[in-house]
């Protein structure tokens, strides 16, 4: 094992939006931040085609160039980088120890925005499509599919909310589950059912995403109780089956809910242990907004900052 002998002020773990936005703060505390941006760094805006709604690019940016401007910033600050995945942690005692393989850093704060990741349906097709036709957020690109017909994939609250959502811009949604009931709250699931523009189709499932090899152009669909397959007139799939944030480093360690979100104390970014702070997807099942997300990335540099002053260590 190598060890890296410097204890760093704060270690970021994961770049996405509200990490980057955290190393930007920090860096500017003179923390001089390690961020740890993983091998697939960015997170889910390194997917994402056009967003329109981050304030301040009145006529938009992809997410890669949003990433890519926000770690600039970060870097222009002295935030440093490594492109690799965190392997394992200890918080049990401080400085907390961090390993990349067999390399062990040493800190006395960190920040987690490792984020979380859409579940998708595991076809290949799918992610052929994906922000051509597929997607996992409503709100980001329910614009771009005004007047189309769109399916939208599950059975509990978001797959009520994403296809209520959608009937402001789509000429029709389908509600595709693969029950005969949904999962949602009663009053969720009766909007749906009294929308005009809504079709539920029951013990359905989507087999294949169809396209042009630009974007796509229909879904293949399947009856769960006949086997009948039949494909369905839709250039937007939109899945609502959950999020799995990206915690399992950190099992047994930091509190978490029962689908693995970890638990920050109201009106902050701190986790049950003092010096480890979470910002964005990570500890946020709720609004899941690159904005929030760099929000609470600001919320945990301060917190954090605050806190190395008080233990007298900054």
């Amino acid at each position: 094992m190598t060890q890296d002998t410097k204890v760093e002020n704060v270690i970021i773990i994961g770049s996405g939006p509200a990490g980057l936005t955290a190393a930007v703060y920090t860096s500017r505390a003179n923390l001089e931040p390690l961020m740890i941006e993983g091998e697939e760094a960015g997170g889910q805006l390194m997917t994402t085609t056009e967003v329109e709604n981050f304030p301040g690019f009145e006529h938009g940016i992809t997410g890669p160039d949003l990433i890519t401007v926000m770690r600039k910033q970060a870097e222009r600050f002295g935030t440093r980088f490594i492109t690799r995945n965190v392997t394992k942690v200890d918080f049990s005692q401080r400085p907390f120890k961090v390993w990349i393989g067999d390399k062990l850093h040493l800190a006395k704060s960190i920040i987690i925005s490792t984020g979380a990741s859409a579940k998708y349906l595991g076809l290949p097709s799918e992610r052929q499509y994906s922000n051509r036709g597929v997607s996992a957020c409503a709100t980001c690109d329910g614009a771009f599919f005004r007047n189309q017909e769109i399916g939208v994939v599950g059975g509990g609250d978001t797959a009520m909310e994403e296809a209520t959502f959608l009937t402001r811009f789509a000429s029709k949604v389908y509600v595709i589950h693969r029950r005969d009931h949904f999962r949602a709250s009663k009053i969720m699931a009766e909007r749906v059912m009294k929308n005009p523009k809504i079709e539920v189709l029951w013990n359905t499932e989507v087999t294949e995403v169809m396209g042009d090899g630009k974007s796509m152009t229909s879904a293949k669909i399947r009856d769960v109780n006949t086997g009948e397959v039949k494909d369905l007139g839709i250039t937007g799939l939109f899945l609502a089956i959950g999020h799995k944030p990206n915690t399992d480093l950190f099992k047994g360690m930091l509190d978490m809910n029962e689908t693995g979100y970890l638990i920050t104390q109201p009106n902050t970014t701190y986790t049950n242990i003092p010096g480890v702070f979470a910002a964005g997807d990570v500890q946020d099942h709720v609004y899941r907004q690159a904005i929030t997300a760099a929000g609470t990335g600001c919320m945990a540099a301060i917190d954090a900052e605050r806190w190395l002053e008080a233990q007298g260590s900054h």
